[in-house]
Formats: C-alpha cells, sequence, structure tokens
C-alpha cells in the first residue's frame, strides 16, 4: 500500500520549470518546500519523507532526467529502527565504595545505532582515543584484554595523526575492532572543544529512533552492542576511583599528546528497555547521460541526504525538526546543479543521489555505495552537499578530503575561478571527513569531496557558532532563519563548474599516493 502511494505522490509533484535564477531564489524555493511543516521533518521511513522523495523525484522528471533507481527513480532501502526507552532503562555505577545510579539523560544517553542489548553487566576499561589504526602505528585496543568488557575512550587523537585517519579509525575500524576484541559495549564521551552543540540539547535526541541496515552484510557491528555517550560534565564519576582525573586528560587530548590506558576499577550494570520494527525508505536517484561515447560510460555523483530528524522533543513549543541548512540546502544544490548540467551535458555522465538515513549513520548512502544502480567500477567520483552553511558571503570554503585524491586540483581550480579560499580542515577532531554520505563512497574506493563554507572573519565565525549551538538539530532550522541567498547561488556555480571539471577531464580522478585510503580502491 505505502509503494503505490508514494507511485502517487510521484505523478503530482512536476511543475513547469522557471527560468534560470542567479539570485538564489529558486534554490531557496526548494528548501521552503521540503523544510516546511508539511514534510514533518522528512525522518527516514516516514509519509514526510515519502512526500520528500517524491519532490525530488518530480524535479528530475521536470528536468528530463533518467530514472536510475531500481523501481523508476527510487532505490528502496530497508532498516532495522529501533526505538530505546531512556525513561524506562536504568544504569548503575559500582566499585569499591559501593554501587550509585548513573541517571540517564543528565549523565549519561544510551545509543540507538548498534542493536541495545536488555541487560549488561561488566568492568569499564579506559582505553584512551580508541583508535583502531595498527598500520598507522595507533593501536589503542593492542595488548589489552577486552574479552566481556565495556571500552570507554575519549575522542580526539595524537597530533602525528591526520585528521582523516583518525576520523576513519571512528567511523570504520571501532566497530569491528569491539567485535573482535570480544567487548559487551562502549562508552563514548565527547571532548567539550568539539562538541557541535550542548549537553542540554544532545540530550534530547535520546527520543529519536536509530536506524541499521536489514543488509547484515554492510553492518559494522553484527551483535548486541551496549553503547551511551557520557555528559563530559560528569566524566569524573568514572575516572576518579581509578586515581585519574578528567581534567588532566583533556589536557592530553587537547595537546594531541597519547593518552594512558587503564581499569575504571568499576562494573556498569543495567536493564536497557527497546524494541525494534522493520521500516523502508528510499534513495531517490536519476541520470545525466554523458555526451562522450568513451567517458559516458563513467559516472560522477552528485549528492546530498534528503532526511532529517522527524518530529522530536520540543524547543520553545515546536516539536518539528525541519532541516532547512540540514540538509534542504544540499538537495537544492543538487537540485539546481542538474538543472544546469541537463542543459549542457558534460561528457562523463553524471548521478545525482538524494540519500535517506543519513542522519541514522550514512545508511543510504552506504547502501548505494555498496549496491549502486550503475557497475561499481564505473563510479569515477562523489562530490557532496551537506549542511553547507551558506549564512554568510563565501569567500572561503573547505573541500573534504581534497588532500586525498586529484580531486583537490579540481576543487582549487574552481574555487580560483570563482575568487574562493580553499582552506584546510579547520577542526580536525569534530570529524566532518566523516560525517556525511562521501564517507561512504571513500569506503568503497571512490576519491570523493564535501564542500561547506568556511567562515573569513570573526563575524562569521560567530555566526557559524551560533548556529550549531542554537539550530544545529533543532527545530530553528527552518525557513524563518536568516540565510544569504547570493552566497548560495555563487556556491552553485562553483559547484556546477566543479562538476563540469571533473566529468570532461580526459583522466579519470585518482587517489594521492600517500593517501591511507588508496587501499580502498577498486
Amino acid at each position: 500500500m505505502r509503494a503505490f502511494a508514494l507511485a502517487a505522490l510521484l505523478l503530482t509533484t512536476v511543475a513547469a520549470a522557471p527560468a534560470p535564477d542567479p539570485s538564489g531564489e529558486r534554490w531557496w524555493s526548494h528548501i521552503a518546500e521540503i523544510a516546511s511543516d508539511r514534510y514533518e521533518g522528512r525522518l527516514t521511513g516516514t509519509p514526510g519523507y515519502d512526500r520528500a522523495a517524491a519532490y525530488v523525484a518530480g524535479q528530475f522528471r521536470e528536468l528530463g532526467l533518467r530514472e536510475a533507481g531500481t523501481q523508476g527513480y527510487l532505490q528502496p532501502v530497508a532498516f532495522v529502527e529501533q526505538h530505546v526507552d531512556q525513561a524506562a532503562s536504568r544504569l548503575a555505577l559500582s566499585g569499591a565504595g559501593g554501587a550509585r545510579p548513573l541517571a540517564i539523560g543528565d549523565e549519561a544517553l544510551l545509543g540507538t545505532r548498534f542493536t541495545q542489548p536488555a541487560t549488561v553487566d561488566a568492568p569499564l576499561v579506559f582505553i584512551g582515543y580508541g583508535l583502531a589504526l595498527p598500520e598507522a602505528g595507533a593501536d589503542d585496543f593492542a595488548g589489552l584484554d577486552l574479552k566481556g568488557k565495556i571500552v570507554v575512550y575519549l575522542n580526539g587523537g595524537p597530533a602525528n595523526l591526520s585528521a582523516a585517519l583518525k576520523s576513519h579509525s571512528r567511523a570504520a575500524a571501532f566497530g569491528p575492532a569491539l567485535e573482535r576484541a570480544g567487548a559487551v559495549g562502549v562508552i563514548s564521551i565527547a571532548n567539550p572543544k568539539s562538541m557541535d552543540i550542548p549537553w542540554s540539547r544532545i540530550r534530547l535526541s535520546g527520543s529519536q529512533p536509530g536506524m541499521q541496515l536489514a543488509d547484515q552484510a554492510l553492518r559494522d557491528v553484527h551483535r548486541p552492542m551496549f553503547s551511551a555517550a557520557l555528559n563530559p560534565a560528569e566524566a569524573d564519576k568514572l575516572f576518579a576511583p581509578a586515581g585519574h582525573r578528567f581534567a588532566d586528560l583533556l589536557a592530553l587530548a587537547d595537546a594531541g599528546a597519547a593518552m594512558p590506558r587503564f581499569d575504571l576499577g568499576q562494573r556498569l550494570s543495567g536493564t536497557i528497555v527497546a524494541e525494534s520494527h522493520p521500516v523502508s525508505a528510499p534513495n531517490v536517484v536519476a541520470r545525466l547521460q554523458g555526451t562522450d561515447p568513451a567517458l559516458g560510460g563513467e559516472y560522477v555523483i552528485v549528492s546530498a541526504h534528503l532526511d532529517h530528524l522527524g518530529i522530536g522533543e520540543p524547543i520553545g513549543g515546536d516539536r518539528i525538526y525541519n532541516g532547512a541548512m540540514d540538509n534542504a540546502s544540499g538537495i537544492a544544490s543538487m537540485l539546481e546543479c542538474a538543472r544546469a548540467l541537463a542543459a549542457h551535458p558534460p561528457k562523463r555522465s553524471v548521478i545525482f543521489l538524494a540519500v535517506t538515513a543519513e542522519e541514522k549513520g550514512l545508511l543510504g548512502s552506504r547502501y548505494y555505495a555498496n549496491r549502486p544502480t550503475v557497475p561499481p567500477a564505473s563510479i569515477a567520483a562523489d562530490v557532496n552537499m551537506d549542511m553547507f552553511l551558506p549564512i554568510f558571503p563565501l569567500t572561503k570554503m573547505v573541500a573534504y578530503g581534497a588532500d586525498q585524491s586529484s580531486l583537490g586540483a579540481a576543487a582549487q581550480s574552481a574555487a580560483t575561478s570563482a575568487g574562493v579560499t580553499l582552506a584546510p580542515d579547520p577542526a580536525p577532531d569534530r570529524n566532518l571527513f566523516v560525517r556525511s554520505d562521501q564517507y561512504s563512497f571513500i569506503r568503497t574506493g571512490v576519491p570523493s569531496l564535501s564542500l561547506k563554507f568556511e567562515p573569513a572573519t570573526p563575524a562569521q565565525k560567530a555566526l557559524e557558532s551560533g548556529f550549531l549551538a542554537n539550530r544545529y538539530h533543532a527545530p530553528s532550522d527552518d525557513i524563518a532563519q536568516p540565510v544569504d541567498k547570493p552566497a548560495a547561488a555563487k556556491f552553485n556555480v562553483y559547484l556546477v563548474n566543479l562538476i563540469e571539471d571533473i566529468a570532461d577531464a580526459p583522466a579519470r580522478p585518482t587517489w594521492n599516493a600517500d593517501s591511507f585510503f588508496r587501499r580502498f580502491a577498486r
């Protein structure tokens, strides 16, 4: 029934194509539509998300793009959704000083992305940064007996490791390392200096469902694994019984220094109330055929995630998490890029990919990258937009991944033409390199970039910090917020030029000789 309803929606969303508009107004019109309350925050697996998928598919059809899903423009993806009842669950710490409850909400938050066990009772071990990169000389699992234990780690890493390596370890290597070590759980502690939003807002996310791909082959962890995040303000309750101060560990992390590993002298026990059920939501996929007889068989992917957080805990009386900047803005730029390229197709073919379940762990893009609707070896590159944040003029930007492949030269060339300065990752411990959908393609060997505005002045930095503190993953990321539409229009021109450069180049992109990610090349 749901498939028929979505098909019906597809037939009702086509509108006449407006004239080209360099002002950013048409870009904004897409955001004003799919970030409106009618779409109810576009949570993966909900009718609101389906309406957004239908809108994007309708735009693809209006532009004359070819269907490139498995069902028309759609590529359905199956998930298992997990709801954790934070209020009904219980946690406690016990050690030489006796037992005490660990308050869920104020002190800790149960995770939702791994399948939670019904009960947990295990000793705690601090493993420093929790890095699992033996080939880079950084293996915090080495030499430790972690079987049947809960590992605790502090986000970050030594200064001699690149942001890309630290991020890769956290996103891809960590789960399998936990499983190999026989650990039964994990507790993460964020460095307050790299937290995008305060704990008071993080705790509200506990009502959000988590998801895993139904396809077990695409999971990093294949058995129940306790997971929780600890409020950094409460971290000394873990470390003091072991004779350590959290402030001292933070000082090491802030200096990029080596981190000690030690038993915490406590156990954590608890009961976790959770339930799971299947859901489905589609990626939306279109193809623009390239003009070159040979290069037309290769594909440059332009991607952006369509989902957001849906309806959640109210903030200021508003419960709809509209996701205007995160990431209706990226979808709008993808559509504007598709419009421009459709008028003058490049030599290589282009896949326009609106992915689902980014907010649940890059799941829609992981599914597409591993189950693509074109031959896997034909995918030459991915360029991704996710909350690129046009809230001030565009004079400086970051292209995450630019230092890993020849795409960096293309990103620099397009930036120079646009009069934009290309900057390195300014905050490597925020793990932005792996926190959006380009990373799914990187893991399958595809050179990739993700693009974002970078503040060029203290005033712009204040605007960015204000957005992260007050609007990111909040209902106020809506269509009432201030946006720099001309800056977005300038970015869209940059994006089109970048895609044209990549798609028209005689040689397909290659990994740099010293890139760690070169090993994943097909």
